[in-house]
């Protein structure tokens, strides 16, 4: 029983700097829609062996299963497009909506960083409680869509630290260390469940070598730019392609 996590191509939100959380209207950027497109090839072979795609209810999550749906066909044969409350984008609360670098100097950005399970977002949700809306909701679907011989795979598209939440527990890891996962706009992430124990068999794979340039620090806080991105990485630092040879 094998499902693909896929985070959300990137958005206009990751590129302005800018926590979206729920917020209505954030849609993918025109990378973001290349990505989108680009998710069929990558997936290549397995298409045929896709039962589910299952995405949050935010339209960026839409937005990038959109060409995969287009490619499994349209008529009845069509894997279903399941729409899964549970894999909503956190609800950041009063965060939702400020720039990132805001962020930086309140007191719970600390929490966040070095103690996620304690984190709850002001008249919003905490970071535990996401972690087992999440893990609960892809562990019962994978019951549905894994099948009887336990060779299904399907489609789980959702948010950063939705994603980094769902592969620390399947890692055997505490939540206070999932700031050390990180998963990119578009990268999969591929998780295999058996009666015994989770594998965890790919971590951001974004069929490029994806090399972490350093943040510039926000004024005076060096420490900042060491820090974990709230939501998850925005896909927006430069990065090394992969060459042949």
């Amino acid at each position: 029983m094998t499902v693909i996590l896929l985070r959300h191509g990137r958005s206009t939100a990751n590129t302005s700097g800018v926590l979206a959380g729920r917020s209505p209207g954030v849609h993918l950027d025109d990378r973001g829609r290349e990505q989108a497109d680009e998710l069929v090839s990558r997936l290549g072979e397995h298409l045929g062996a896709i039962r589910a795609v299952v995405r949050s209810p935010l339209d960026r999550c839409a937005e990038t299963v959109a060409p995969l749906l287009a490619a499994l066909g349209t008529n009845g044969d069509r894997p279903p497009e399941v729409v899964v409350d549970d894999l909503a984008e956190v609800d950041y609360g009063g965060w939702t909506g400020r720039p990132i670098s805001e962020l930086l100097s309140e007191p719970l950005w600390k929490v966040v960083q070095q103690q996620p399970s304690a984190a709850v977002f002001p008249d919003g949700e905490g970071l535990a409680d996401v972690q087992a809306r999440a893990v609960r909701a892809i562990r019962e679907l994978d019951r549905v869509y894994g099948g009887a011989d336990g060779a299904g795979v399907w489609i789980a598209c959702s948010h950063g630290d939705v994603i980094k939440s769902i592969i620390a527990d399947a890692m055997g890891s505490h939540l206070d260390a999932f700031q050390r996962i990180v998963v990119e706009p578009a990268s999969i992430s591929v998780v295999r469940y058996s009666s015994s124990r989770p594998y965890v068999h790919t971590v951001n794979n974004t069929h490029k070598l994806s090399v972490p340039t350093p943040r510039p620090a926000t004024g005076d806080d060096q420490q900042a730019s060491d820090d974990a991105v709230v939501g998850g990485d925005t896909g927006a630092a430069a990065t090394i392609p992969a060459t042949s040879g």
